[in-house]
């Protein structure tokens, strides 16, 4: 009988001392960090803004909900829908020649290094600095918003449905291809239906995110029910800044329960 006396456990003394000097720097650095905010003071004016607010959200003001005549709630919830729809459209559409070539098991190395830089570069600039750019180019308005989200959601929707085409089955496009199936062929009847679900998934999440996006872009000058807030804001009416709150809410969470429902059928 083998005597494994002789082999000792590793001791565990260097992975202790590893996590210790892990927290101290971690620790270090909040430490840091936090030295060199200012001191926060909460003045009687903030809370007092604060109070008005949670007010408005008790007793907020209906007859804005519709109004015959001008803007009111339902008009910029609507104008936010659509702003986010339409965005979405587009990035949905224009993300998949950026996927395609984007996917290494797809496309050769150079192309896939070409199109991950270029989503990458569209991802850098957020939805606001977008807008502001776009302001000016196309002027303050819906179209503006449109395109900030439209444009940013490309980079995001091609890197998330790239990474998930490099993780398919090629066996079914090495069945097809022996068989003789040209490369559309292949495409339709190989790639598509592997894809198909999570691209909608990926979709409809981006649609929900660029919803609640669209809803701070109207803040700027992008159109949407972030417009009349900022004027209800600036005016201090806040049973008015009361019912565009709840109003938000409520369409953020109907649009998410609706899309996550449809998710939970797709996979």
């Amino acid at each position: 009988m083998k005597n494994y006396d002789h082999i000792k456990p590793k001791s565990s003394v260097p992975s202790i001392i590893r996590t210790v000097l892990l927290v101290i720097v971690l620790l270090l650095i909040y430490i840091w960090a936090f030295s060199g905010m200012p001191k926060i003071e909460i003045k009687e004016k903030s809370l007092e803004i604060i109070s008005n607010i949670w007010k408005g959200i008790i007793h907020p003001d209906t007859g804005y909900i519709y109004m015959p005549e001008g803007e009111d709630l339902l008009r910029g919830l609507l104008e936010t829908f659509a702003i986010a729809f339409l965005g979405t459209a587009i990035s949905a559409i224009l993300c998949i020649p950026f996927a395609f070539l984007s996917a290494r098991n797809i496309s050769n190395r150079f192309l896939s290094e070409v199109s991950k830089f270029l989503l990458s570069l569209i991802r850098v600039f957020p939805e606001i600095i977008m807008a502001l750019l776009f302001i000016k180019a196309v002027g303050p308005g819906a179209f503006a918003g449109v395109l900030a989200v439209g444009i940013h959601s490309i980079g995001m929707l091609g890197k998330l449905f790239a990474e998930d085409m490099e993780n398919l089955d090629m066996g079914p496009t090495e069945a097809l291809t022996a068989t003789g199936a040209n490369k559309t062929k292949t495409l339709m009847f190989a790639i598509v239906p592997q894809v198909l679900p999570a691209f909608i998934s990926f979709v409809l999440y981006r649609f929900e995110i660029n919803l609640r996006s669209a809803s701070i872009l109207g803040l700027i000058g992008a159109g949407g029910i972030g417009t009349p807030l900022i004027f209800a804001l600036q005016g201090r009416t806040w049973d008015r800044v009361g019912i565009i709150l709840i109003g938000i809410v409520l369409m953020v969470i109907i649009v998410d329960t609706i899309s996550g429902m449809i998710r939970k059928k797709l996979v």
